[in-house]
């Protein structure tokens, strides 16, 4: 296995100072190259685990191994994608793709590596251009573009199309299968959209809430491209439906009852 999510608990503390279970017991195995959605209502611990993941977060027990070394802080092999792109506004595109990249090669280094993931995500003609000047669906571009070209082994992904209309959405899709494909990327994207999380993975990870843990793992086995095949996502996605709705159910049975 190339992530290993071991006997991983999280626990905050509430205003009268209790702990409170985000995650419990979660345990993971990902296979280098792996396209794999954590999908779950709010408040089931989903961004957690992903920044337990990315070493931005440390859990309360258990152990993240990835690649056979353990987690304790952030790395360059792990590379975050947020909801907003988090853009520096006083930086144009290439200058916001390069930033960190500058102590890692030369100038000329930092250019070409900079170039060549914006033109993987279509935006070569915008290297001048500003963050205010971009669209929403563009801007998370140079974000991935940013975070591909530190060259990470995975790339955390949190939500990163969120914001954004469904057009948009359906374009960037297309262009994150794409980039996984050509890079073989091992790939963790948190959603809480069901079609989101069948269009892209091959595995799905369903998570309940109070505490989050790992529902059901779901092997993804539709063929790509996955709108060629609606009927096998329509089955999946009523299946997921129907799973997430008793959880939903039964958290709002138990509020109802305290």
């Amino acid at each position: 296995m190339f992530i290993d999510i071991n006997k991983i608990d999280k626990q905050y503390l509430n205003k009268e100072n209790q702990p409170v279970d985000i995650l419990k017991d979660i345990n993971l195995s990902i296979d280098k190259g792996e396209f794999i959605s954590i999908l779950g209502p709010s408040g089931c611990g989903k961004s957690t685990l992903l920044n337990i993941v990315a070493g931005l977060t440390k859990p309360t027990d258990g152990v993240v191994q990835v690649n056979g070394t353990k987690v304790t802080k952030p790395g360059r092999d792990r590379g975050m994608v947020f909801q907003q792109a988090a853009l520096f506004p006083w930086l144009n595109v290439l200058e916001n793709v390069m930033f960190p990249l500058k102590k890692m090669m030369t100038k000329k280094e930092a250019v070409d590596a900079a170039m060549k993931y914006l033109q993987m995500v279509q935006l070569g003609k915008y290297t001048e251009h500003y963050p205010h000047e971009l669209s929403g669906g563009m801007q998370q571009r140079v974000a991935i573009a940013r975070a591909l070209a530190m060259d990470p082994e995975t790339l955390l992904m949190d939500e990163p199309f969120g914001a954004l209309d469904e057009q948009t959405r359906s374009r960037l899709h297309v262009q994150l299968e794409t980039i996984w494909m050509e890079t073989k990327k091992t790939i963790l994207f948190v959603t809480h959209s069901i079609s989101e999380s069948i269009k892209l993975s091959d595995r799905i990870i369903v998570m309940g809430t109070k505490p989050g843990i790992v529902l059901e793992d779901i092997k993804v086995d539709i063929p790509r491209p996955r709108h060629e095949h609606k009927q096998q996502v329509m089955e999946l996605e009523e299946h997921i439906m129907s799973f997430l709705k008793k959880e939903i159910d039964k958290v709002v049975s138990e509020e109802l009852a305290i």
